[in-house]
């Protein structure tokens, strides 16, 4: 039996993993903060109580030393993301946190097995788009006067629409903090490990759906917004035209590839996007939260508002983590309905809807197009 650490272990991603590893046998510590919004009350009930769990910050060393200790192999999943322009948070806690880990094992020793970091597909930014001429192209962001005009896609210079690509994890152009620091996450994860021989992974995940999303985290998306809204008999609000496309991946093949790159030596020293393989509309996926929910009568509105910063389409290219035998099996739908029994299980839910849209209202994040 190893012991394994999982830093964030009490979050979404963290402790679907916790559950599987030590249904394997393993011993498992988890290293948590438990930090506001995402358990706005404390800790949350589903830990596995087979689990150690550590109450502490990753950025702090005397804390990850301890943590770190009898430990063979670590699962990095606590980050630091919100809407916030606290840019150094971003990177004292997501790039500081994981050079801790490579500094503490070279400083004491330590005998790790494998390192396995949680990046995101926000790193591709827009990701890559094919113009007429064939050529491919990566876009930066769409100006703040042409969302302003309502004017969604890209185009080439001439006007002429560009085709979205499936974008691969040779490709990086983070556009925010977060972003950038999650990238630094990924570069050192494999700079780091080839230099010290530990063997180490970066998963860049799309958007993860399942059970276990906080309910109070602003960047938890699509799959808690709709949920709630309709849950609460209201017609969720779409941004930009609805049309913009996603892949969302659910959390038992997260899981899945999580143990997967854990057990196979192929995986080591490589990044790899970790996606549902499937792209949606942002409309075709308000649908099917609606028909989960029997509330295809509830359409939702599309007012014309947009949210700065956001990317117009982002799909991840799997054919890399396909090589090594890893596919997704659920459907969307399969992520919706876990999500949504979750949600009925709640017993203290009637404030969550208004606190996510003041919240959402506070940043100033969502912004309409202008007349």
């Amino acid at each position: 039996m190893s012991l394994v650490l999982v830093t964030g272990g009490a979050g979404f991603i963290g402790s679907h993993t916790v559950d599987r590893l030590i249904s394997l046998g393993h011993q498992v510590r988890i290293l948590d903060n438990l930090q506001k919004p995402v358990h706005l009350k404390g800790k949350p009930g589903y830990l596995n109580p087979k689990a150690e769990f550590m109450l502490g910050d990753v950025r702090d060393k005397e804390t990850m030393i301890r943590a770190l200790e009898g430990v063979e192999y670590v699962f990095h999943f606590a980050a630091y993301q919100d809407y916030l322009p606290d840019f150094s948070t971003f990177f004292q806690v997501n790039s500081v946190s994981t050079a801790l880990i490579y500094e503490i094992a070279m400083e004491k020793k330590l005998p790790l097995k494998k390192v396995i970091v949680a990046s995101s597909q926000f790193v591709q930014g827009e990701g890559l788009y094919k113009k007429a001429d064939g050529s491919i192209v990566a876009p930066q962001q769409r100006s703040l006067s042409q969302l302003e005009a309502g004017d969604w896609e890209w185009k080439d210079t001439e006007g002429r629409l560009m085709e979205w690509q499936w974008t691969p994890e040779t490709h990086a152009n983070p556009p925010n903090a977060y972003a950038i620091s999650k990238y630094s996450q990924e570069l050192m994860t494999l700079a780091f490990g080839r230099m010290y021989r530990i063997p180490s992974v970066a998963l860049r995940y799309s958007i993860v759906q399942g059970s276990r999303q906080s309910f109070y985290n602003a960047y938890s998306g699509a799959c808690r917004i709709f949920n709630l809204h309709y849950f609460f008999d209201k017609a969720p609000t779409i941004y930009e035209d609805g049309l913009q496309r996603r892949d969302f991946v659910n959390i038992h093949d997260v899981v899945d590839a999580n143990l997967l790159v854990l057990q196979d030596p192929r995986a080591d020293y490589n990044a790899y996007c970790v996606g549902g393989g499937h792209s949606y509309t942002v409309e075709e996926f308000a649908d099917i939260v609606a028909k989960v929910h029997g509330k295809e009568h509830l359409k939702p509105n599309i007012p014309g508002e947009f949210r700065l910063g956001d990317t117009r389409h982002t799909c991840s290219d799997i054919a890399k983590i396909r090589n090594l035998g890893w596919t997704p099996r659920r459907t969307a739908e399969d992520s919706v309905k876990e999500y949504l029994e979750y949600l009925k299980a709640q017993t203290d839910i009637e404030d969550i809807l208004e606190y996510a849209d003041k919240t959402m209202k506070q940043l100033n994040v969502v912004r309409s197009v202008r007349k």
